[in-house]
């Protein structure tokens, strides 16, 4: 019922079941392409406690979820009535730049066998691990059975890939997973294997010489060739009557597509292939420890814009073509650097609900899952997310140094350590790994105790302050409401924090103390601030104004600019927004209210002036 509910609310914030154009799930995501993104509000999901993060990116509407997502992901569906990953054509849908095309169609693509694809890595290199170790002889049953489970995938990856790109590009999955199942088919490589012997006849197609290549683990050509099947059959189900269509239509893409495949698109595609895994390893191989900081600094900046799927078939690729990759070791130190900035949290705050969420974050991404620390721990402390980045760059500079590679695919975790075991045994590359990451996530972590968390949160700060008054000077000019008198339920019930309200004469927002903006809403309706003292002031001009989506608003000022009474933080165009139809109450919440004693207005007035006091916060000696 707990994920039915948060189900319920996810399918309203997304503007329901007929708003959905395709909807996927990743490790900690669900992944929404939005027939029209007006209906969507990012700004009410992000308040639910079941929701880490909502991001906009690569085309999609992400809401991050964190570890159960599945279990999410089947509410939804369950509530929506989709019976799997729904994909419905919609001509209208939002057109976005081509970058975001690639990331989406990657993401639709991947995400799918993501787990299995990293069980498998993992279980490789566990077995690794064991020869080395002595644990088990290659010529052993119990090492072929194992060593089967984790290469069934790879060597058949064509086929599984053929499926999902299938489905991606609004075709039959099937037809397309047969075309995989055409390159890895036992005939294909004994011709392969055959055409590599002297003296060995060349096989035509219709009088065209054949070039066969061995696709097993290979990436780019089915998704190529799967691409030009949905788009056969796209224009066969127009031509064919209805009568023979189902029959017809998948009988002349596998007639077109497979030879076309073994003709034109597969050695193109794998031509294009080695181009780009030798392209990398060329670029690599001029600094191997500058790729290594560079990785280690802006990997979770990737990741929190979800940029980083740009990246995983060049990862995929790089295993298929040269049997290695050197760009997930790199990774490594990035992630562990936010899990050891996490745990410096765990271990410095004193507030029991952020211990907890960062003990769990911290079991998260050992296990390679990050989006739960960066998004509700180190992101919104700030040093924390820095110290983490700084880190992971220091880490990455000596993996990179040390040319460390992975010999199977996962995304990066403490399981990699294992997939990075050299086939010759441990040598330098495995050391450096283990020091590099472990010099980011001890870094992060001691950094983050000692100063990544400036503002002295909760009780430890509170506790230091004496009993006394805190002023809030009053944001704008224009008429006094109390809370309850506000025309929106969620203000007026007091449910955000306690304040006052004020209707503006003017169109000037202004600080109303000496502190920094800790939020600004990308609509720039909207503004959080933190005072020095440690009040939490949220600024809501307007009652339903997100729907503007920034319209009429401009901001001066960015999250993290400090800021003293009377500086211009918004202007807005008071009249065009009344025009449009929109209240202009603008409620003025302490957020953190439940810290103090009271929290009253100054004024009894039913006008006030920009600048002069408000609101006034009391402290007592016994807060928290």
């Amino acid at each position: 019922m707990e994920y039915q509910d948060l189900a319920k609310v996810i399918l309203a914030r997304v503007g329901g079941r007929e708003n959905i154009v395709s909807l996927v799930h990743c490790a900690t995501r669900l992944r929404f392409k939005l027939k029209d993104r007006t209906r969507a509000d990012a700004e009410e999901l992000k308040k639910h406690p079941g929701v880490i993060m909502v991001v906009e990116s690569g085309g999609q509407f992400q809401v991050v979820i964190g570890n159960h997502v599945n279990d999410v992901y089947n509410a939804v569906c369950t509530e929506a009535g989709i019976v799997e990953d729904v994909s419905v054509p919609h001509e209208a849908a939002e057109k976005v730049n081509l970058i975001s095309r690639l990331i989406d169609i990657v993401s639709a693509i991947f995400t799918p066998f993501l787990g299995v694809m990293a069980a498998s890595g993992i279980l490789k290199g566990m077995l690794a691990l064991a020869v080395v170790c002595g644990w088990l002889a290659t010529e052993s049953g119990t090492y072929k059975l194992w060593f089967v489970a984790s290469d069934g995938l790879f060597y058949f990856f064509p086929l599984v890939l053929g499926y999902t790109a299938g489905k991606k590009f609004g075709g039959s999955p099937f037809v397309t997973m047969a075309i995989g199942g055409a390159l890895t088919h036992p005939v294909v490589l004994q011709a392969f294997d055959a055409s590599g012997q002297a003296g060995a006849a060349t096989e035509y197609f219709l009088g065209i010489p054949v070039t066969f290549i061995n696709y097993s683990a290979s990436v780019i050509p089915i998704i190529f060739a799967a691409w030009v099947s949905c788009w056969l059959e796209k224009r066969f189900n127009k031509l064919l009557p209805s009568a023979v269509r189902n029959f017809f239509t998948p009988l002349f893409c596998l007639v077109i597509t497979v030879p076309l495949t073994f003709l034109l698109i597969g050695p193109a595609a794998t031509w294009l292939s080695q181009m780009l895994a030798h392209g990398y390893q060329a670029i690599y191989a001029l600094a191997p420890w500058l790729a290594g900081g560079f990785m280690g600094a802006v990997w979770q900046v990737c990741v929190i814009f979800g940029l980083h799927w740009g990246l995983v078939p060049l990862m995929i690729n790089n295993l298929s073509v040269l049997g290695h990759d050197t760009m997930v070791p790199l990774l490594l130190p990035a992630v562990m650097g936010q899990v050891g900035a996490t745990l410096g949290i765990m271990l410095r705050a004193r507030d029991k609900k952020l211990k907890v969420l960062a003990g769990s974050a911290f079991t998260a991404g050992i296990f390679g899952i990050t989006e739960p620390a960066v998004y509700g721990v180190t992101l919104p402390n700030r040093r924390p997310f820095i110290f983490g980045c700084v880190a992971g760059a220091l880490g990455g500079v000596i993996i990179g140094y040390c040319q460390t590679s992975v010999y199977s695919f996962g995304m990066a975790s403490v399981f990699s350590f294992a997939q990075i075991i050299p086939p010759g045994g441990l040598d330098m590359r495995f050391w450096g790994a283990i020091i590099g990451t472990g010099l980011a996530f001890s870094l992060a972590c001691a950094m983050t105790f000692i100063a990544g968390m400036p503002r002295n949160e909760g009780s430890e700060r509170q506790a230091a302050t004496p009993a006394g008054e805190d002023a809030i000077l009053a944001p704008l000019s224009g008429t006094v409401l109390a809370m309850d008198q506000v025309p929106d339920s969620t203000f007026a019930s007091g449910l955000l924090g306690q304040g006052a309200a004020i209707v503006p004469l003017s169109n000037q927002l202004i600080a109303p103390f000496h502190g920094e903006v800790s939020s600004l809403f990308q609509t720039r309706h909207a503004i959080g601030l933190l005072s020095d003292s440690g009040i939490e002031l949220l600024i809501h001009i307007g009652i339903d104004t997100v729907k503007l989506d920034g319209q009429y608003f401009t901001a001066h000022v960015k999250p993290g600019d400090k800021i003293k009474p009377g500086d211009l933080l918004i202007e807005f165009d008071r009249r065009a927004i009344l025009e449009a139809g929109y209240d202009l109450a603008t409620p003025v919440i302490v957020s953190n209210s439940d810290d103090y004693a009271a929290v009253e207005r100054i004024t009894a007035n039913h006008t006030i002036d920009s600048g002069t006091p408000f609101l006034t916060v009391r402290r007592s000696a016994k807060e928290k």
